[in-house]
Order: structure tokens, then C-alpha cells, then sequence
């Protein structure tokens, strides 16, 4: 049963300079013809697979990039389609450059229950460094008007190991953040991929970044700060006051099937992994013909689920529990694996008791080397 659906929004109205999702500038783009293909998916989408959802979440892109009218039609598609009296949690990311008091008042009224917003940083030089359009005035002032708009479910996503970035300059936007008391932060290490403007950078010998001793000393710091502030540390990447952790990316790191919707979206539907057309003319035409935005798809087999089974749910700090990964594979952890988990325990990496395994401190740090020994 299907539970949790994203839908991708691909437009920007700046291309920040780190990031390799799936995204065009807005200017010129057929943004109606891509809301009705996306109309038509989700319509064609949900009669092709048994769902129960709970969640929804429309990311990119900047799904806040569309004009008012665009961005009225996006919510009437969704309402029609996905929201039911069962969601539990309705998220829209949003950057702070292009909300208003229209978009706020048209996400109550379509019942929006959160808001995610991309900060990133604190320091406007930084802000500048990393392609940023938005300033650290900007943050607080649409922080506040979303409160006052009646939002009170408010994630924040912030990074570190950016360039030229201190331990000092992450621990001042840290104490900025704390200040608005947001009720989720993601806090995510900068990671350089092919194809944005900070790999050809770093390809020509110009992007300057913390060294990794900097980096897993800006992490224990995160993690210091975060805890002081009675945030809970319930994911690698993800603190959360209680009550507010985030049930649809939950279901990502629980190994739960989810339906992917929009341009270069992934979808995990029926045991298949699948991924839509990227290019926006080509999901368009596809789904046009086809009703589906689907080029890509592969059925994924008993042994590579027990493997994300681990590997996505070790990611939980509260880890894989044995009762729920013996009710789905009708076997037990320590049969399959009982000599890695020995191992990594031993290495201070995993820790183990009757009900799961779960990372210790330490393997927090070095998720990646816990994660290889699941995978053939």
C-alpha cells in the first residue's frame, strides 16, 4: 500500500550554485502545459496502484518560483488528486525570495500543514558565495509572516562544509536559527556533484572548502548546539522538537513504497524503483502520449531490499528493529548478517539490543563504512 506521494516542481528562478536536482530556469518555460501534464500523471498515476496516502510533498525546483495563478492551479491539481482526510502531514518547500502574503493564504486554504524552507546559511556573504538570491533579513521576515500566517510546522534546511565557511560562521547560524525556534531543521555537509557550477569550479582549482577534519568538527558541533536546544537528532541529517520529525520522509528511510510525480522525479511503486522523464518538453510529450512520465524502471529483488532496508534505515538514529524486519522478510537480521553486525559492533560502530540495531555515536559519523558492509 502506497502511503506517501512527491511531486516535483522543476523550476527556478536562480540556479544556486551547489545543487544537481533536476531544475531549469522559469523564464520561458511552458509551465501551464507542464501543470496539466502533471495533472494527467497523477490522475492516471493513482489508478494504476493501490494507495492509502498520508503524506504529500511537492519539492524541486522551487515550487514557490510559479506566479500566484500558476501556483493556485499546482494546489487545485494536488487537491483534486492526492489530499484526502487520511494526510497527516501536506509539506511545500519554499525559498524566501519568492513567498508572499497570496501564496501563504492559498497553502491554508488548500491546507497546507508544513512549511519547508531553504535557508542554507546565516552569513549573506556566504549566502552570496553559494548563489543565494535571498538575504538573512529576507529569512526572518518570511519566517515571521509564516507564523503569523498560521503555520506551525516549520522546517528549516541549513548546510556546512560550503566554502570558506568556519566553525564560528555554522555556530553564528546555528544561534540565528535557534532564535526563530524553527520546529524541524535539515542540516546537510555540502556534497560537490557533476554538473553544477561548484564541480566545474572545483575542476579548474578554484572552490576552496573546509578540509574533512573541519567538516566532522562543524557535524559534532551541529550536533552539540542542536541537542542544548531540545532538538531530537532522529536521522543523520534531520533534528525535529518532539512530534515534529518528518512523517514523509520517514517513510523514505522506513523503505516504504511512494508514488513520484513531475519532471526527474523517483518513484517506488508496486516494488519497482522508477524515474521520470528530467527534461520538461520530454515529460510533457511522454506524458501526452503515454499518461505516464515513466522512462526508467527496475523491480527491485528480494536481497537489494533487505540491503536498503538497512542501509536507508540505519539512517534513523533510533535504527532497524528486528520485530518489523522479521514480519517483511520472515527472517531474521543476525542470520543474514550476524557477522558484520559483530563486526561493526566491535568497532564501536553499531550498537545492538533484543528490539534493533542502531548506529552508536561513532557510526553516526562514518554512516557510509556501516552501510557497505549491507551491500554485496
Amino acid at each position: 500500500m502506497i502511503k506517501g506521494a512527491y511531486v516535483h516542481i522543476p523550476f527556478c528562478e536562480h540556479i544556486c550554485y551547489y545543487c544537481d536536482f533536476n531544475k531549469v530556469f522559469i523564464q520561458k518555460q511552458p509551465v501551464d502545459d507542464y501543470l496539466n501534464a502533471l495533472d494527467k500523471e497523477i490522475s492516471e498515476g493513482l489508478s494504476r496502484a493501490e494507495s492509502d496516502l498520508e503524506t504529500v510533498f511537492i519539492g524541486g525546483g522551487t515550487p514557490t518560483a510559479l506566479d500566484n495563478q500558476q501556483f493556485h492551479k499546482l494546489l487545485k491539481i494536488i487537491d483534486r488528486h492526492l489530499i484526502t482526510p487520511k494526510i497527516k502531514e501536506y509539506t511545500i518547500e519554499a525559498n524566501p525570495e519568492n513567498l508572499n502574503e497570496t501564496k501563504f493564504k492559498l497553502m491554508k486554504d488548500y491546507g497546507v500543514t508544513r512549511l519547508s524552507l531553504g535557508v542554507q546559511t546565516f552569513q549573506n556573504d556566504l549566502l552570496k558565495e553559494i548563489g543565494r538570491p535571498h538575504s538573512c533579513d529576507d529569512v526572518i521576515d518570511i519566517f515571521q509572516e509564516a507564523r503569523l500566517s498560521g503555520f506551525d510546522n516549520i522546517s528549516i534546511d541549513l548546510m556546512f562544509g560550503l566554502p570558506n565557511q568556519t566553525e564560528k560562521m555554522l555556530k553564528e547560524s546555528i544561534e540565528k536559527a535557534m532564535i526563530l525556534e524553527p520546529d524541524h531543521i535539515s542540516i546537510y555537509s555540502l556534497q560537490v556533484e557533476p554538473k553544477t557550477i561548484f564541480y566545474n569550479r572545483m575542476k579548474k582549482g578554484k572552490l576552496h572548502l573546509p578540509g574533512q577534519d573541519v567538516e566532522a568538527n562543524m557535524y559534532e558541533l551541529v550536533i552539540s548546539e542542536l541537542d542544548k536546544h531540545g532538538y531530537i537528532h532522529y536521522e543523520i541529517s534531520n533534528f525535529a522538537k518532539k512530534g515534529f520529525e518528518s512523517r514523509h520522509n520517514l517513510l523514505y528511510w522506513s523503505n516504504e513504497q511512494y508514488f513520484g510525480f513531475g519532471a526527474g522525479s523517483h518513484g517506488y511503486v508496486q516494488n519497482s524503483r522508477v524515474v521520470n522523464a528530467g527534461p520538461v518538453k520530454n515529460y510533457i510529450q511522454l506524458v501526452e502520449e503515454t499518461g505516464s512520465g515513466q522512462f526508467a524502471s527496475h523491480t527491485v529483488t528480494r536481497k537489494e531490499k533487505i540491503e536498503e532496508e538497512l542501509f536507508l534505515g540505519l539512517r534513523k538514529l533510533s535504527g532497524v528493529k528486528k520485530k518489523r524486519f522479521y514480519e517483511k522478510f520472515h527472517c531474521q537480521i543476525n542470520d543474514l548478517y550476524g557477522e558484520e553486525i559483530e563486526r561493526l559492533k566491535q568497532q564501536g560502530l553499531l550498537y545492538e539490543d533484543e528490539e534493533k540495531i542502531a548506529l552508536t555515536r561513532k557510526g553516526v559519523f562514518l554512516g557510509n563504512s556501516v552501510f557497505e558492509a549491507f551491500l554485496a
